[in-house]
């Protein structure tokens, strides 16, 4: 009976020397095109600001690039603004975004992403403020209701690991990296 409470109170000292040198975590990565293919699948959103004074909607899915800037998502998007219930104009979209990870969900999402650059032809300069809010919060909305990358029960042996706790996040150019280790 004392060697098995030795024992089990060796095993317990080991396991936490492994866990805090980091012997037991685990790496996985997700690419750009994970993510790309899972924004496509998520389609387009419309939201409408100001009593209807603004309205925005993607044109199609927006497209995601990873590591540049470093550690960030660069995004870019075609997007219809209609200002004060004039006809919808074509604009194109520059921004950034960080990443998030949510445990309950088990899921990766795009977060506070911000317009930095709104372009158009017909789009005034006296209107490209209230544009680029507009269209930063289209963005917060659409990032928030959809993750870029989703960890499934029945995937591969690296996404089961995945399920443990997320200790850390890197966004690197193509792809995202993510230490996990157990409970």
């Amino acid at each position: 009976m004392k060697l098995k409470s030795v024992l089990f109170a060796a095993s317990l000292l080991a396991a936490n020397a492994c866990w805090s040198v980091g012997l037991l975590e685990k790496e996985i990565y997700f690419s750009e095109a994970d993510i790309q293919a899972q924004v496509e699948k998520s389609g387009t959103m419309q939201k409408s600001y100001g009593n209807g004074m603004i309205v925005v909607a993607f044109i199609e899915p927006p497209k995601i690039q990873l590591g540049n800037p470093e550690g960030k998502a660069a995004l870019s998007a075609r997007i219809k603004v209609s200002l004060l219930g004039n006809p919808p104009i074509p604009v194109d979209v520059q921004g950034t975004s960080g990443l998030r990870y949510d445990d309950n969900a088990k899921a990766f999402f795009l977060e506070n992403p911000v317009a930095n650059s709104v372009q158009s032809q017909a789009l005034s300069r006296e209107s490209e403020p209230m544009a680029r809010q507009a269209i930063t919060q289209l963005m917060t909305a659409y990032f928030r209701s959809k993750p870029v990358y989703v960890l499934r029960e029945d995937g591969s042996l690296q996404e089961k690991a995945a399920r443990w706790l997320l200790r850390s996040i890197r966004i690197e150019p193509g792809r995202v990296a993510a230490v996990l280790s157990p409970a």
